[in-house]
């Protein structure tokens, strides 16, 4: 009955932790976004769940982007990480529990010839208070070899955690774990934005080179007509310079750009990770940008807890939250277990018979005395160090808000920064027509018409950046906001150490 008694009260004080209270901060933040002229409406609903296919809707993209989460190289030291970071989690884990060790040992002796009749020879040894054995036997030996056996079974290392240190240290391992998986979440994020946005910047790098290939070839033709006027003698040579002037500017302009699409491609391998396909590539950004939709309305702030480096400032903050548990424990005494099962004997037949077994059990108990106070200052500097996890995790928070902040912002304008710049080029196209026609019907000067030019060049360029601005402003978005369900499914790690009772879903 003491025995049970005893038994029941070791369990409940192994089962006690020093550890904190886990108490998320509220969120630093508005409960809303930011409404008002440079921002659109959103109304307020339930937390979507998002989902890069849905945002990406080119086959061409989508097949780079399933590509790139296959093979990026970024993508396999991340998911090293969280195999390495699921070993050291196992690994303390494991320290809760008894180390279990056995050995079987043979020994030879040769005697000396001396007659020790019918007496024992007692052999109890302890090698780290683990190892032990009785070695019996009896005659006379007369110089011949003596042979003795052992096997032992032996529980070693064992210690009672009455205050839970090691179970606060197993805690803080495991959601540094789940830090380390949600920080490989955020590595797919990133990645499924870039090959986006680098996807669109080849589209908008081809469109320019169009421009500028259309450009140069007109400026050939005004440079030929210039030419001939200048040689029948009705235009100056200024005009024939001045022509010269905007074709090489053109042509400087087309090899600008053919570089730059080459750079996109290899731009683009890398994030891949593998050879791309040319069949994948967009042929302009009037291609590419519409293929991108906006992430669907009626999203509150509440969103941002599924980012994945908020959910892994979040783990942080766990994390640091069970080491002070870990740390206040070490405070007290340190409680350790251990017990050997053996059997020795001269006859390897006798071996596990009668008196050849052997048992040895122990406790030990060890707490310092002084120590200059270094237990509670290392309290202190675990209660320090949860305090900055906590300011880094409301940071986290109201980094993503103003990131999504801003991408809202954009988004309220661009629609219509983008229909002006079109006004722009339209008019710039029609104007340098009118202009080209009253040259060559000797009303306007070349400078009329030359201006002409320039200013439609200056207006499809800006064209072509503001439709590249605003389909990387949905991308930015997309990113911004996190929580893209697939990315979340396609990681399976955590799910095998909850048992602990960690939440799935820390920020849900």
């Amino acid at each position: 009955m003491n025995r049970a008694l005893l038994l029941l009260s070791t369990a409940m004080l192994a089962g006690c932790s020093m550890a904190p209270k886990d108490v998320r901060p509220a969120a630093p933040v508005p409960p809303s976004w930011p409404t008002g002229d440079s921002y659109l409406r959103e109304s307020e609903a339930g937390l979507p769940a998002l989902n890069w296919r849905d945002v990406f809707r080119d086959a061409r993209l989508q097949t780079l982007i399933a590509q790139a989460l296959a093979n990026n190289r970024d993508l396999r030291v991340a998911a090293a990480n969280i195999a390495a970071a699921r070993a050291q989690y196992q690994i303390q884990r494991g320290a809760q529990l008894p180390q279990v060790d056995a050995n079987l040992g043979i020994t030879e002796r040769r005697g000396n010839g001396t007659n020790i009749g019918n007496g024992a020879i007692p052999g109890n040894g302890n090698t780290g208070g683990n190892t032990g054995g009785n070695v019996s036997g009896g005659g006379n030996v007369g110089g011949g070899l003596r042979t003795n056996y052992s096997t032992q079974l032996g529980i070693t290392g064992f210690e009672l955690d009455l205050f839970g240190r090691l179970a606060s240290l197993t805690r803080a391992q495991q959601n540094s774990y789940f830090a380390t998986e949600a920080g490989a979440r955020a590595t797919r994020l990133t990645l499924v934005g870039d090959i986006a946005t680098a996807w669109l910047t080849y589209a908008s790098d081809a469109s320019l080179l169009e421009v500028a290939q259309q450009t140069a070839k007109s400026a050939e033709d005004s440079v030929r007509l210039t030419r001939a006027r200048l040689e029948g003698g009705i235009a100056p040579r200024t005009d024939l310079r001045q022509a010269e002037q905007t074709l090489a500017t053109a042509q400087n302009d087309v090899a600008r750009q053919t570089a730059a699409l080459a750079q996109d491609v290899n731009a683009l391998r890398l994030l891949a990770g593998s050879e791309i396909d040319p069949a994948l590539l967009p042929a302009s950004i009037e291609q590419a940008a519409p293929s991108v939709a906006a992430v669907p309305a009626g999203l509150d702030s509440s969103i941002l807890l599924r980012r994945p480096d908020v959910v892994q400032a979040e783990y942080q903050l766990r994390a640091a939250n069970a080491q002070i548990g870990a740390a206040r424990a070490a405070l007290f005494p340190r409680i350790s277990l251990t017990t050997v099962l053996g059997f020795a004997s001269t006859a390897l037949s006798s071996l596990f018979d009668g008196d050849a077994f052997t048992w040895q059990a122990g406790g030990n108990a060890a707490y310092s005395i002084f120590r200059g106070g270094a237990a509670r200052a290392n309290v202190r500097l675990t209660e320090a160090q949860q305090q900055a996890a906590v300011a880094s995790y409301e940071r986290a928070i109201q980094t993503a808000f103003r990131d999504v902040a801003n991408a809202l912002a954009t988004r309220g304008t661009i629609d219509a920064q983008l229909r002006a710049t079109q006004l722009q080029a339209d008019a710039a196209a029609d104007s340098y027509k009118l202009a080209t026609a009253r040259y060559r019907g000797g009303i306007d000067t070349f400078l009329q018409s030359l201006d002409a030019q320039r200013s439609l060049y200056t207006a499809q360029r800006q064209l072509v950046t503001v439709q590249l601005t605003a389909a990387t402003n949905r991308v930015n978005l997309y990113r911004s906001l996190g929580g893209d369900s697939q990315l979340e499914a396609t990681v399976q790690g955590p799910q095998a150490a909850r048992g602990a009772g960690t939440p799935a879903n820390p920020g849900g």
